[in-house]
């Protein structure tokens, strides 16, 4: 049973954050999000480091309709819950900076964003992968968390006081 995702940015630049997404400590795919700012810019900036529970938003809305339309496997979309500051952050398809606004993209490929701007290939095949592993789970009630921070402290235990850590082979 999947318990949590983790996501550990790497790469930052003025348009985007990259990062490493894993199921449960084992690599899943890419992803990309907005751009770090001290002060929040609605449909700018990233989401705050921290640990937070994934659900379902039951509402439909103009994203829901279009997903639905192209995707015949898609009905709610999965959400971080309860981001300072934010609403509707959603994990979804994407392939640069101008496709969120605080969202994560989740991708198969990444580029350098180090010498351009972030941008990921490949998203829609990730999504869902993704979503036919997560929201299966979820609407069963099951409760997911994903754990959201710079690579190193996802991975080195003194920087991060409530270290979890992959599990010991």
């Amino acid at each position: 049973m999947i318990k949590e995702i983790q996501l550990g940015r790497y790469s930052g630049n003025k348009e985007s954050t990259l990062g490493l997404f894993y199921i449960d400590w084992a690599f899943f795919c890419h992803c990309l999000e907005d751009e770090f700012r001290e002060i929040k810019i609605k449909g700018e900036t990233r989401i705050p480091d921290g640990v937070f529970e994934l659900g379902l938003r039951k509402e439909i809305s103009p994203k829901t309709e279009s997903y639905r339309s192209r995707y015949s496997w898609f009905k709610w979309h999965i959400q971080i819950l309860n981001v300072p500051g934010f609403d509707y952050v959603y994990i979804h398809i994407g392939n640069d900076d101008d496709d969120t606004d605080g969202c994560l993209l989740l991708s198969d490929g990444a580029n350098n964003n180090t010498i351009g701007t972030g941008y990921i290939p490949h998203s829609a095949p990730a999504f869902k992968r993704f979503y036919q592993k997560i929201y299966p789970l979820l609407e069963a009630g099951h409760k997911i968390q994903i754990r959201i921070s710079d690579i190193e402290d996802l991975f080195i235990p003194s920087h991060q006081s409530d270290f979890i850590g992959p599990p010991s082979p």
